[in-house]
């Protein structure tokens, strides 16, 4: 079962656009949210002379997905870690695409070469896996040679930066879907939410309602094609993704939308009201799904 956590966020500039410190009850970790435009303010702040980890956050110019590089930084020569780096690629201009970074580091600068080489190489593995944003690293870090009692201790402080970058707003560790193990699974749910089925001559989707909306699950068929009532936001969602639609109509990824109507319209081609588009396996609707609550 899980348990709270405490987390203090500390707005340094009064405003939750600015510069903010994280940090978490029982955890050595210290994160910073620096907004680029803030970078030289965040020159006074010392932990960011350390070793440790970052991440640049942005959106891509040619489609406005979300783009993030994860990099680490070394003490260098001149006394200085993490921000000695991001000045760097501030100045760096095929880099211009960053808007804030977050950085990771400890309180009591424990942090060396060994062991921001494994945090980066294991933030890109679960940012890659989890599919919410490109990751702009060229090469897979490396992961460098650690002992069985070092990886685990870096593996808790990944569990806790987790749940820092969530707190910050970066929802870039976690899938669309979140899965637990065959074992521990009740049948046809997901973290206690029915799967939900959409079915036509035409199509035959899997979806899920989450927290940030409706999901419309990887390995569902689509109707190729549309009707005169479908609504452009849907034939934007189909121009988006016509790379992960086959021939055949089936999605080769999870793709979130707004509403379970926004999603059945887009499996449809046309226009539907997704509380009753959407059923269970044993027939019921989204509609007397939530009526019964």
């Amino acid at each position: 079962m899980a348990i709270g956590k405490n987390i203090n966020l500390f707005l340094m500039d009064g405003e939750a656009g600015g510069r903010i410190k994280c940090t978490l009850a029982n955890w050595t970790g210290v994160a910073y949210k620096i907004p680029r435009t803030m970078l030289e303010k965040a020159k006074t702040i010392d932990y960011l002379n350390q070793t440790g980890v970052y991440f640049l956050f942005g959106s891509s110019d040619d489609t406005g997905e979300p783009v993030v590089y994860i990099g680490q930084a070394g003490i260098r020569k001149n006394g200085k870690g993490i921000l000695c780096r991001l000045d760097e690629h501030r100045r760096d201009d095929s880099k211009e695409y960053w808007t804030e970074a977050v950085a990771f580091t400890t309180s009591n600068n424990s942090f060396g070469q060994t062991e921001i080489s494994y945090l980066e190489n294991r933030f890109c593995n679960i940012a890659v896996n989890a599919k919410r944003y490109t990751v702009k690293n060229g090469n897979d870090p490396y992961q460098g040679n650690i002992t069985e009692e070092k990886e685990s201790e870096l593996e808790e402080f990944i569990t806790y930066a987790k749940l820092v970058m969530g707190a910050l707003g970066y929802k870039i560790f976690e899938p669309l879907i979140a899965s637990k193990p065959v074992e521990e699974q009740k049948e046809l749910f997901i973290d206690d939410e029915p799967l939900l089925y959409f079915k036509t001559s035409k199509a035959d989707a899997t979806g899920k309602r989450t927290s940030e909306g409706f999901v419309v699950m990887a390995g569902s068929r689509i109707a190729l094609k549309t009707y005169d009532s479908f609504p452009d936001s849907s034939q934007n969602y189909r121009e988006k993704y016509k790379d992960k639609i086959s021939s055949e109509g089936v999605l080769s990824v999870n793709i979130l939308f707004n509403s379970p109507s926004g999603a059945a319209c887009f499996v449809a081609g046309s226009a539907q009201n997704g509380n009753i588009a959407w059923k269970t396996q044993d027939g019921k609707t989204l509609k007397q799904l939530e009526g019964s609550i």
